[in-house]
């Protein structure tokens, strides 16, 4: 059942049901009525894509993430799809991975979906290798690309992101200041939120005259036993520290298991932070202290600026988010 079989039951044209469909008030009522009843009779359900066809709109955003069991994704995902809701829009969503391949492949099938903006979540959709992100500015030449907490400079390109680097510097000068001079770091990805992340922790040591070393700086995967099993591996290798400071809460849990496993007192002879102030941060024994990068004030400004978008209003390529730092028992400052 289509639009054509309403518009010959009707007896109207297919112009009118468009118009019935879309709320046009140029219907009369008897006409409205009797469309609305034809289309009850039939079991007729409007095609959100016809229904684009009459009013330049899909009403629909596509978002991307690369990982919805992630929890700082996961709550990204749902702050974004409320905030689109308050605005009478669908979502379409799209879990990609990290592939880049596959990420194009996503991001072309949302085009061919004609939805009316592209929302990716996360740092991991912003490649280092420049052309690798042709793909993205291209397409915002044609709809409005929003980055959540990720930065890509283009037209029609807007950006929301938390102030990493200024979150990390502060937190590594705190522990400075409460005692702390072999401060670990332990980051996941060398995404923009991640390289921000990374200066910030340098920038702290340095402006208080303590040298980076690259021997207390380590990638690890997003598994709470992989970040344990490290540090355990660095402790048999002799690599001396008193706190750890983690790009993302899975791996400071890792660091408060590596601190039981060892019968290190967390935080009198170990500090620990983590990032995201997420769920896993209030799991452990003792509770984590760890950065929140507010990514419900992330999402809900993210929509805000596409609807600003949509309404032609002068928006700013990029806001930047401050940061809280959420004091627990794994630190004593």
């Amino acid at each position: 059942m289509n639009i054509y079989d309403v518009s010959k039951h009707a007896g109207v044209s297919i112009a009118t049901v468009s118009r019935v469909l879309n709320g046009n008030p140029n219907v009369s009522e008897r006409t409205r009525e009797k469309v609305l009843r034809v289309m009850d009779e039939l079991g007729y359900t409007p095609n959100v894509f016809a229904r684009g066809l009459g009013l330049d709109t899909m009403q629909t955003i596509g978002i991307m993430c690369s990982d919805s069991s992630d929890p700082y994704l996961a709550g990204a995902i749902y702050y974004l799809e409320r905030e689109l809701r308050s605005h009478n829009y669908d979502s379409i969503l799209c879990c990609t991975g990290y592939d880049l391949k596959v990420k194009q492949k996503y991001f072309n099938l949302l085009r061919s979906k004609r939805v009316d903006a592209i929302i990716l979540a996360g740092s991991k959709f912003v490649e280092l290798c420049p052309k690798d992100n042709d793909y993205i500015l291209k397409a915002a030449h044609d709809i409005p690309v929003m980055l959540v907490n990720g930065y890509l400079e283009g037209e029609n390109i807007y950006s929301t992101v938390c102030d990493d680097y200024s979150a990390v510097y502060d937190a590594v000068s705190r522990l400075i200041r409460s005692g702390s001079r072999r401060i670990l770091y332990l980051y996941t990805s060398y995404s923009y939120s991640g390289l921000n992340k990374m200066d910030g922790y340098k920038a702290a040591l340095t402006s208080c005259g303590l040298p980076v070393r690259e021997d207390l700086i380590h990638q690890c995967s997003k598994n709470l036993e992989d970040a344990r099993d490290l540090l355990l591996r660095l402790s048999k290798q002799g690599i001396d520290f008193d706190a750890v400071v983690t790009s993302d809460d899975s791996l400071a849990v890792g660091a408060v298991k590596y601190a039981h496993a060892k019968g290190i007192s967390v935080p009198d002879q170990l500090s620990i932070i983590g990032y995201n102030n997420s769920l896993l941060s209030r799991c452990t024994d003792p509770e984590i202290t760890s950065i929140d990068s507010r990514v419900e004030t992330l999402c809900t400004t993210t929509v805000k600026t596409l609807m600003e978008v949509f309404s032609g209003e002068s928006v700013p390529s990029r806001t930047t988010i401050a940061s809280d730092l959420i004091k627990r028992n794994t630190t004593n400052f």
